[in-house]
């Protein structure tokens, strides 16, 4: 009898489990990513374009392009807007230079109210520390690997 208690007890939680977990068009999710973006891309080209007919080089006008990308994803940040483009576009909005930028500019309006050093300064890079810190390790040890493979002959 217990035996039997338990496998109904486990058919539905197993039951419930598939009830609340949600399901995802991948194909969707996919095309939602693709749309914002390119958005995001064709915003960046714009700009690229229009410091390029100002006389940029190359070099300078992508600097204030990336510039541009991250004031106008802090803007909407600030604004409440891009956490709407993020939930609807997932990576899409979140992989761009746009969504690093976001991740550090959300958690310190979020905790702006807990101060300036406790709030803010602690909790700036809570999303973005992560990233930068594996992004400097990670660089760190490729530029090791390349100068290893420098000395020994093979770059």
């Amino acid at each position: 009898m217990k035996q039997e208690e338990k496998l109904k007890q486990q058919q539905e939680y197993n039951d419930y489990v598939k009830q609340v977990t949600p399901t995802r068009n991948l194909a969707l999710a996919m095309s939602k990513a693709f749309i914002v973006g390119g958005a995001i891309c064709i915003i960046g080209q714009m700009i690229l374009n229009i410091a390029k007919n100002m006389g940029m080089d190359q070099e300078t006008a992508g600097s204030w392009c990336s510039l541009c990308l991250i004031f106008l994803s802090i803007l909407l940040t600030g604004l409440n807007i891009y956490p709407t483009f993020a939930k609807w576009g997932g990576a899409g909005a979140l992989v761009p230079i746009t969504g690093f930028a976001n991740s550090v500019a959300a958690p310190a309006i979020e905790f702006q109210k807990e101060g300036q050093v406790f709030g803010i300064g602690a909790k700036i890079f809570t999303i973005a520390g992560p990233v930068i810190l594996y992004g400097i390790f990670t660089s760190w040890v490729l530029g090791l690997g390349y100068w290893i493979g420098k000395l020994i002959g093979i770059f």
